[in-house]
């Protein structure tokens, strides 16, 4: 197990990092009538997973950093709402991955908020 020196170290934020790039890559296969509405949304959501991330373990306080993975967690299910939008009325884009992916994180804050809320 390695030290954490950064929030760029915990697994949870390179994890974030990673979905909130596949979310990029997913909403350039939405028509482009959907930019200002979904796609802009998603990206939002997806920016504000490792953002709340990294703030809350800044901020250097327990309280403070449970608040803002739970803020974090409140914008995953905000994002698979838009995941599950976007595949009911855009049956041809693919999800999957990003779905799993956004799973694994949301256990991943559950967990740690769990941890940090003893």
């Amino acid at each position: 197990m390695h030290e954490i020196h950064s929030f760029k170290d915990l697994i949870v934020w390179q994890r974030s990092m990673e979905l909130a790039k596949q979310v990029y890559v997913l909403c350039r296969s939405l028509p482009k009538e959907e930019q200002f509405c979904l796609i802009s949304q998603m990206r939002r959501c997806a920016i504000s997973i490792p953002s709340n991330i990294a703030e809350g373990y800044q901020r250097r306080s327990r309280l403070d950093y449970v608040r803002f993975l739970k803020i974090a967690d409140g914008s995953c299910s905000e994002l698979e709402t838009q995941l599950l939008l976007s595949k009911s009325i855009y049956p041809q884009i693919v999800v999957e991955k990003a779905s799993s992916d956004l799973t694994e994180v949301q256990k991943m804050l559950y967990s740690m908020i769990t941890k940090l809320s003893i």
